[in-house]
């Protein structure tokens, strides 16, 4: 599929609904792509229903999901007329594995409707979703979830996508789409399958096919995704070491800097004359926040960029208020740093937390929480001996994990992610005792752009504004 009316900015897909529909629908509205993060949207619609869905927005979006019955079934499940009580955790969800059940699959479609479906809303831009490769379960349901709602863009990365251009196809055409699952110890081949008829039978619309960027480090990769059409994305974002969230590791061993961050080097670089030698349209990331780097960025034959660390800041973003208001003080004091941490994803790959107080980016706050693994999104399965699957992360009771077969040592260090992002935009998980989960927030290193923003505006700034400014040399 070509990308006919390709954007100059991208703005990024972070954390558990940080990349709200709020802060996407401003981006579109601008004329860019604007992204919604598609991780855990399962979960945030649950949580989101059980505060009594304030405003009633998604709500609003639900009365126009296809299947009005489903959409009652998660209305039915999870809205509290007035929201919680303040003593009242939150109810489970069901986990999304490589057979999930029915009512996990329902909510993640409606979930990921409903995003997509209010950052859309009311305009004619142009609308992204961003999903983690890593979290290869939830995948299949949110990706067709999105379509449903019309989504324009899907958006990779933490991984290789290669099944996703043909995942998109087969959803289009209304037919069942598949996803091998990476499983540990496997002895066999893993996959996971969604019938859309099975789901929504004669209530389906009529899909259109979006399309598909895949996120790559180095152009090796870029080559090994163009050269097949059944795995080749229509477009490339590529991300260079200082971008937000998680990156890739350094190539080759990983050396420590003398604060235990990942050393980077030259081979870590992507060759962008390669890149643009691969002939499919890409935008850089990862250090390009400001209007200077842009114009650098189109000279090279990029697109555009993608960022994010401007966008997460705004107010639009779903970061709690209180954490928003924090990183925008510490940056105009030059106080804001953010740690390239290479033990904190379960994921194994390096994750970026900004260093905030009561936060878990504070070493003595992560040894005081209780080792609790109750969302299961970066879970990875594993094959036991006769043949079932068990789910383990690394950031689970140390006890659990070893009993699946896992190595104590990928637990030392491990946080849990799913947790604290979660309690990033509100939504933390009120554990007995009544402590709330503690937040982590997620940013990229590279500052140059929000500093030079916040002097401009000194209490923070809109996605309008950010977008004026990056675009302001254009």
């Amino acid at each position: 599929m070509a990308i006919t009316h390709p954007p100059v900015l991208i703005q990024g897909g972070m954390g558990v609904a940080v990349s709200s529909w709020q802060l996407a629908r401003e981006v579109s509205l601008c004329g860019e792509l604007g992204v919604v993060s598609g991780t855990a949207l399962d979960g945030v619609l649950a949580r989101v229903l059980q505060d009594g869905d304030v405003g009633g927005h998604r709500r609003r979006a639900m009365a126009h999901f296809p299947s009005p019955a489903m959409a009652a079934r998660v209305m039915q499940r999870y809205f509290i007329d007035g929201g919680r009580t303040a003593d009242q955790p939150y109810r489970p969800h069901p986990t999304l594995t490589i057979s999930p059940s029915v009512g996990a699959i329902e909510l993640s479609l409606v979930a990921n409707f409903s995003e997509v479906w209010l950052a859309k809303e009311g305009h004619p831009g142009v609308i992204g979703i961003n999903m983690l490769e890593k979290i290869q379960t939830a995948n299949l349901s949110a990706i067709l979830g999105a379509m449903l709602a019309d989504v324009d863009y899907v958006i990779m990365g933490a991984g290789v996508p290669r099944e996703i251009p043909r995942l998109l196809t087969e959803f289009a055409a209304g037919r069942t789409a598949h996803l091998t699952i990476d499983v540990a110890q496997a002895t066999s081949v893993h996959r996971a399958s969604l019938d859309p008829v099975k789901y929504l039978g004669a209530e389906m619309p009529a899909m259109r096919r979006p399309n598909f960027l895949a996120i790559v480090s180095v152009h090796v990769l870029a080559d090994y995704l163009n050269r097949d059409p059944e795995i080749r994305p229509d477009g490339l974002i590529v991300e260079g070491p200082r971008a937000g969230g998680h990156s890739s590791p350094p190539r080759g061993k990983q050396v420590l800097d003398e604060s235990g961050e990942p050393i980077y080097g030259p081979r870590d670089n992507a060759d962008l004359q390669k890149i643009a030698n691969v002939g499919l349209p890409f935008w850089l990331a990862g250090g390009y926040a400001t209007p200077e780097k842009i114009a650098e960025a189109r000279a090279a034959g990029a697109e555009g960029v993608q960022t994010g660390t401007l966008f997460a800041m705004a107010a639009e973003s779903g970061l709690k208020p209180s954490l928003r208001n924090r990183l925008v003080s510490q940056l105009a004091a030059g106080s804001l740093k953010v740690r390239n941490d290479p033990r904190a994803s379960p994921t194994g790959f390096p994750f970026k937390v900004a260093e905030l107080s009561d936060t878990l980016s504070q070493e003595s706050n992560h040894q005081a929480r209780e080792r609790i693994c109750d969302l299961g999104y970066l879970r990875a399965p594993v094959e036991r001996p006769d043949g079932s699957i068990a789910y383990r992360c690394p950031s689970e009771p140390t006890h659990m994990y070893l009993r699946k077969g896992g190595d104590e040592s990928d637990t030392v260090g491990r946080k849990c992610l799913c947790n604290a992002l979660m309690a990033n935009v509100g939504l933390g998980q009120l554990r007995k005792g009544g402590y709330e989960e503690e937040a982590a927030v997620t940013l990229g290193q590279d500052l140059v752009g929000a500093q030079t923003l916040v002097e401009v505006h000194p209490e923070g700034w809109t996605a309008r504004q950010a977008v004026d400014w990056l675009l302001s040399v254009q």
